[in-house]
């Protein structure tokens, strides 16, 4: 069903474009910002961030342009850029609303290894001690380094049967927990995250993604010749492109380059949340899962389902996913919902050649782009900033607040599905359980309709428990008494009969 909407809103998007090519020109100007409804349909929305900057490497007063930049990370108000093609890594402190000044670039390291210079740095993690770990790929290790740049450890190629002691070990990202334990992601190796301890012992893999293939494949996999199989394709998990660790411990990862039917069907994921069994814990409430754009159509040399290259986590439990297939960036609550999307490929201020890595600053977004080797800023609107309020505010147990936020929210935006579901949710909290389901109902949210449906049923015999007992003990009582009274009258009728 969600596939014959997908074709039917794609093939109507575009005969929309044919035959108003003006008005289509209109329509992107005006839906940088939009969402998708309970029918799927896309919906304008005001813009829920705007481009506070574009930077590049001269803006920040560097000498030296990046090259080929691959990832960041922002530690409170630092921010580090792995410039990997100039084998350096850029830290830089964010001193005002638009200010940004260069701390320190350093392309080597000190201390006891054989090994001093960086080689194509992929991607940079920093603890709450000060401790750097970096993906020093073209070197093949990572490499824990102290805040003065001295060596501590290096993390190698995995001790494992099912990895090849010969191959090379090509890390590109990582995570590092709050016990030192290192996740990362190397490439040629599909089990999932390779996992070390905090004195560099790998301990093993965990969040392989699930298997997928073709039944007719596996059929044939069956019957097959030896030779014949090993000219098939394997059945493999599908390696992560990127990981994210939030304030909790959780791991979000991102799968990107699955199969359409895979994502349409449920069977694969693009953005997983994983715990420390390696576990998908994510939660996808949402009228349709978190894959990106729902429509897939072919254009401007793009096709297919959004690729998630990365994705990000706020305080308020917001993640927002990059899709460098078409340069757009996804919002969803904790509650896997959609916030926002927005974003597109392009030349222009809040558009992207090749994005390849998202941060965040507080409520700020920070995004790399690896080809126009430049880094956008954007910073919520008034809109957006109202919406951060409304969902921190029902967090912190304010939910008459909350629901002020969400009236606000829905002056701005009427259509906006969220603030019916907010205002719903907040006065389910205050139990105002009959008008919470009025809301629940204009946005067919039937999830939390049933939950307000049930604790209003309670309610309503709670109060009318007296009326309740009294009907049903007349409903019983009366016809007893009827009965009994017809009784008695026929034994009258019977003793008079003899008498006489």
């Amino acid at each position: 069903m969600k596939r014959m909407i997908k074709t039917i809103g794609t093939i109507a998007l575009g005969a929309i474009a044919l035959a108003a090519p003006s008005m289509s020109v209109m329509a992107v100007e005006r839906s940088y910002t939009y969402n998708y409804d309970y029918w799927g349909d896309v919906q304008d929305s005001p813009d829920f961030y705007t481009v506070t900057k574009v930077y590049t490497a001269s803006d920040f007063g560097l000498d030296m342009n990046f090259s080929a930049p691959e990832s960041m990370f922002v530690k409170d108000n630092m921010i580090y850029i792995c410039d990997t093609g100039n084998n350096r890594v850029v830290q830089m402190e964010r001193t005002g609303t638009e200010q940004f000044e260069v701390v320190r670039t350093f392309d080597s390291i000190k201390g006891n290894t054989d090994v001093k210079s960086l080689s194509g740095p992929t991607d940079i993690a920093v603890s709450d001690e000060g401790d750097i770990y970096i993906c020093d790929k073209g070197n093949a290790r990572i490499v824990k380094l102290d805040s003065n740049l001295n060596f501590l450890l290096q993390f190698n190629l995995p001790v494992d049967s099912t990895v090849n002691a010969e191959s090379t070990f090509k890390p590109s990202r990582l995570v590092v927990d709050t016990a030192g334990r290192v996740y990362c992601i190397a490439e040629s190796i599909n089990q999932g995250l390779c996992k070390y301890e905090a004195d560099g012992t790998f301990s093993g893999f965990v969040g392989a993604t699930p298997v997928t293939y073709n039944w007719a494949d596996y059929i044939w996999k069956k019957f097959a010749t030896q030779e014949q199989r090993e000219r098939m394709t394997s059945f493999v998990p599908t390696a992560y492109d990127n990981v994210y660790m939030d304030q909790e411990g959780f791991i979000y990862a991102c799968a990107g380059g699955q199969e359409e039917d895979d994502l349409d069907s449920g069977a694969a994921d693009a953005v997983r949340k994983l715990n420390l069994m390696g576990n998908d814990i994510l939660v996808q409430n949402g009228e349709y899962p978190t894959y990106g754009d729902l429509y897939w159509g072919e254009g401007g040399g793009y096709e297919g389902p959004s690729y998630f290259t990365d994705v990000t986590v706020l305080d308020n439990d917001i993640y927002v996913c990059l899709d460098k297939n078409r340069g757009r960036l996804f919002g969803y609550d904790d509650q896997g919902k959609t916030v926002f999307c927005f974003g597109g490929n392009g030349n222009m201020d809040g558009y992207f050649r090749r994005p390849a890595a998202i941060e965040h600053m507080e409520h700020d977004l920070v995004v790399l782009d690896s080809l126009a080797c430049s880094v956008t800023l954007f910073t919520p609107t008034e809109f957006g900033e109202l919406v951060y309020q409304a969902i921190e505010q029902f967090d912190d147990g304010n939910y008459e607040a909350s629901g002020d936020s969400w009236r606000e929210v829905m002056k701005l935006d009427g259509n906006y599905d969220l603030a019916y579901i907010g205002i719903g949710r907040s006065l389910l909290r205050q139990e105002k359980y009959h008008e919470a389901m009025e809301y629940f109902e204009l946005k067919y949210d039937d999830d939390n309709y049933s939950k307000a449906y049930k604790q209003y049923r309670k309610e309503w015999v709670e109060e009318h428990i007296v009326i309740i007992v009294a009907v049903i003990l007349v409903a019983f009582l009366v016809p007893l008494s009827i009965g009994k009274i017809k009784e008695i009258k026929h034994e009258i009728d019977i003793a008079d009969i003899f008498r006489n």
